[in-house]
Parts: C-alpha cells; sequence; structure tokens
C-alpha cells in the first residue's frame, strides 16, 4: 500500500474540512489550489495554518466564561475581604477582559497601598494605554523601565515608546522604538513601529516593518490581518 492508500479515507476528510473553513473564511485564494492539488497532505497544510489558529481563539471564548464567573465571585468576596490581593486578581481579570477603566480603578487601590509594585503600575500603563489616556500610561511605564528595561520580555520599553509616538513626542519614540525592536520580535512591537512610521510619513520603513510581521504569518493571524491592512493604506513603493 502506497503513501497515498495510507492517507485513505482521511485526505479526503482533511479535504472536505479545509474546502468548508475556506469558503466560510475567505483566506488567500492560493490556499485552495494547496488543498486541491496538495490533497490530504495539502489540506493538513492549511489546517496548520488557518484553522489551528483559529481553535485557539475559541479556547479562548470557553476561559473567558471562567473568568467571567471568577470575577462575579471576586466581586463578592472583597465586600467581605477587601485584602489588596483580592482587588489584584480581580483587577488582572477586568484588564484581560477588556474592561480597562474598572482595571485602572482597582489597579489605583492596588498601587495606593503597595507603591513597590512593578506589576501593578505596568498593568496600569496597559489599561490607560487601551484608554488612549497616553499621558498618564508614559508616568506608569516610565517608571516601569526606569526600574527594569527589559520589563516583560522588553515589550514594556515598545509600549513606552508606542506612547510617547501617541503623545506627541515622536523624538523619544522613534529612539526607544530602535531600541525595542534591536532586542525584541514581537509582532505587537513591529505592528506599532510601523504605525508610528506610517503617521510620520516614512511609508517606506512602515512598509518594510509591516512585512515583517506577514513573513510570520503562520503563528501571528491577528498581527498578520492588522499588518495587511496597514500596508493596504501606505502609498505604493
Amino acid at each position: 500500500m502506497g503513501f497515498v492508500g495510507l492517507f485513505y479515507p482521511w485526505g479526503i476528510i482533511l479535504q472536505a474540512v479545509a474546502i468548508v473553513h475556506f469558503v466560510r473564511r475567505r483566506p488567500d485564494t492560493y490556499w485552495l489550489w494547496i488543498i486541491l492539488i496538495g490533497g490530504g497532505l495539502g489540506a493538513l497544510i492549511y489546517i496548520s495554518a488557518e484553522i489551528l489558529p483559529d481553535m485557539a481563539l475559541l479556547r479562548g471564548s470557553f476561559d473567558g466564561l471562567s473568568r467571567r464567573r471568577r470575577i462575579h465571585e471576586l466581586e463578592a468576596i472583597i465586600l467581605e475581604n477587601p485584602a489588596i490581593g483580592n482587588h489584584e486578581e480581580l483587577a488582572d481579570l477586568y484588564l484581560e477582559e477588556g474592561k480597562f477603566a474598572r482595571a485602572r480603578e482597582l489597579y489605583d487601590k492596588v498601587i495606593a497601598t503597595r507603591s513597590d509594585s512593578l506589576d501593578a503600575f505596568y498593568r496600569r500603563g496597559l489599561a490607560e494605554l487601551a484608554m488612549d489616556d497616553f499621558h498618564a500610561a508614559l508616568g506608569d511605564l516610565e517608571r516601569v523601565v526606569s526600574t527594569d528595561p527589559r520589563y516583560d520580555f522588553h515589550r514594556a520599553i515598545a509600549l513606552l515608546a508606542h506612547a510617547h509616538g501617541r503623545a506627541c513626542d515622536p523624538e523619544r519614540a522613534d529612539t526607544l522604538f530602535k531600541n525595542a525592536v534591536a532586542i525584541s520580535t514581537l509582532s505587537e512591537t513591529y505592528y506599532n513601529y510601523a504605525s508610528f512610521l506610517a503617521a510620520r510619513q516614512r511609508a517606506s520603513e512602515a512598509r518594510e516593518w509591516a512585512q515583517r510581521i506577514l513573513a510570520k504569518k503562520p503563528t501571528m493571524p491577528p498581527w498578520f490581518r492588522k499588518a495587511n491592512a496597514l500596508l493596504k493604506q501606505l502609498p505604493a513603493a
């Protein structure tokens, strides 16, 4: 029995699954040719690149249900036991849930009691960035980076650069971004830098950093889509 025989009938099943997903999601057209011409192996490659990342998003929705249940529990707990640890856990959960104003309010309480917690300052900075309060985020992120420039695997310095760029301090932002991309390969950092460069009318540089995200498409689908959208907004080279 040859290779094709060993793959039968699973190859046909994989092709069917891949085609149904392709029709619903409409990714790049070349994937259809890979599925049809590549048979079961081509379908397996498509599933690995396009469907599995979607499964991760599905798992995230289940995590969200568990997170919201824990939020309700903690909101009740802190009425009886307002320990700072409970406030911090609740703040972290609200940050993950995208409830940034409530997260920021809770981090304020944590910092008022525990002013040496870099993590609380950093996470409050994340909430402030999400709320477009860039000047407030600058204070928190500067505190973190000045204490530990490598905080959160260099993400803190990259977000500080992003905050400076959005707070109209392009020179400082450019310097920090260059430091960040020299030591970090985070797609978020590349995207923020590309957006900063595009806003400064440096289209060719912006295109370069956006394309670096595209090169990582199989592992970074959300940032791939953002980078692709940014490239469409840039003038042709």
